[in-house]
């Protein structure tokens, strides 16, 4: 990197902290602004970032109003922002997100996962796996791995582990030596209209990898394909509950491993964790070695996470936004706590997935004995007219207990949850609620 001095336009978020902790290691000046104070702008700020939550230009240091400044910004901030607008006008270079993450990895091997769900935990896995048989790389991830309590791991700089968003077409500025595709399910309508654009934008990042292309089996491309339902060219059976995770065999191009153990619960997340032994492999590490790597694996921030297990209450948090995945906590939680009942609390994210996926959120939401749902987390969007979550409530089944509340309301509507099993599900703001959950409940 030519430039010594970065300004990210919404540091705190999650794909945009991870870079900026990234070139703060490389000894660059970082700065940046976000709404709202956080852990993550905390920590950033304790690595010596300068961190603002006030959007007025004239509270820049002088070092970051300077016309050499590259700026970071998200499309989820506003063309009005002040910072923003400054920046544009004094013809500073500004680049998004997506296209930085491009520049900075174009000059390393890069392993990418996409896929409509999935990408956080099979990257993390991946970064597991590389730490775990120390080969070095440096892992940019959507999520804190419960493990090191960071969305960077860096030990060396000449591998790249990274996660490709088809939001707004982001990955397509990727260019990946290896890359997986876990699912290709329609979502973010609003930027391509239809499931078939969506499907047609991973089709083109598809063709941008240069070595590799590992797919879920159902994933209709051409590539290293693996599942753990049927047979392919790495495959999971034999699969077994067992404590917190599954007993399994793994059949790869290069051997069989049985009774190998993944310490995670969900399917889904079992198909995760093989979507990384996959690219691990064709990487070129040590099956014999990554398999062994499954059962110290400790998981990911809101993926699963168990936070409360004792005889009157069972709390996980997820961070589940769209009805598949809505569909694959609840199988867990089937599975796992089969006789008792079961309360999700939903925060809906953003009104335009709210609407083209009204009907499947409440199919998926109606499974449950009992539904918590709190206001749309608006995110980048205006309100919808109609589009709330009082709407989601009158197609949620007349079976399910549902009630709508707002924030303030909902540790009082968590003390009259009767179901044992409680989830708390979204994208948006509702992980901040979990600790005051866990503290009313224990």
């Amino acid at each position: 990197m030519q430039n010594k001095v970065f300004y990210f336009i919404g540091i705190g978020g999650i794909g945009m902290s991870s870079i900026a902790r990234y070139l703060k290691d490389l000894g660059a000046q970082v700065g940046g602004y976000d709404k709202t104070p956080s852990a993550i702008t905390s920590s950033l700020e304790e690595c010596g970032a300068f961190v603002t939550f006030q959007e007025e230009v004239e509270i820049l240091p002088d070092a970051f109003k300077q016309s050499d400044v590259r700026v970071i910004f998200t499309p989820a901030v506003p063309s009005s922002h002040p910072q923003l607008q400054f920046f544009e006008k004094q013809g500073n270079e500004l680049v998004k997100r997506a296209a930085f993450l491009g520049e900075i990895t174009n000059s390393m091997s890069t392993l990418a996962i996409a896929g409509t769900h999935g990408k956080t935990t099979t990257t993390s896995i991946l970064a597991h796996f590389f730490l775990s048989l120390q080969s070095p790389f440096t892992a940019f991830v959507g999520g804190m791995m419960n493990a090191h309590k960071s969305n960077l791991i860096s030990t060396g700089r000449n591998v790249a582990l990274v996660e490709a968003d088809e939001f707004d077409r982001s990955f397509l500025q990727l260019s990946p030596n290896i890359a997986c595709i876990t699912s290709t399910d329609a979502d973010h309508l609003d930027i391509y209209g239809t499931a078939d654009e969506v499907f047609d934008s991973y089709r083109a990042f598809a063709n941008k990898v240069s070595d590799v292309l590992v797919l879920e089996k159902r994933v209709p491309l051409e590539g290293v394909t693996y599942s753990i339902y049927e047979k392919a060219d790495y495959s999971i059976t034999a699969i077994a509950p067992e404590g917190f995770g599954y007993r399994f065999d793994l059949t790869s191009p290069k051997g069989s491993y049985q009774r190998l153990y993944f310490s995670q619960l969900g399917l889904h997340n079992l198909s995760n964790a093989l979507a990384a032994f996959a690219m691990a492999s064709e990487f070129g590490l040590n099956d014999q070695q990554l398999s062994s790597a499954f059962s110290t694996f400790e998981g990911v921030d809101r993926r699963l996470q168990l936070i409360v297990e004792n005889s009157r209450h069972v709390l996980i948090d997820d961070y589940a936004h769209h009805p598949t995945e809505i569909n694959s906590v609840f199988e867990t939680l089937e599975n796992a706590y089969p006789e008792e009942r079961k309360c999700a609390i939903f925060q809906p994210h953003l009104f335009s997935r709210t609407r083209d996926f009204m009907d499947d959120f409440a199919t998926a939401l109606s499974q449950f004995d009992e539904v918590i749902l709190l206001s749309i987390y608006p995110a980048r969007e205006l309100p919808i007219v109609g589009i709330n979550a009082e709407a989601l409530a009158e197609k949620i089944s007349t079976k399910v207990n549902v009630s709508v509340v707002e924030k303030h309301q909902l540790l009082a509507q968590v003390a009259l949850i009767s179901a044992r099993v409680k989830v708390v599900l979204g994208a948006g703001d509702i992980g901040l609620e979990v600790e005051k959950i866990k503290q009313k409940l224990i």
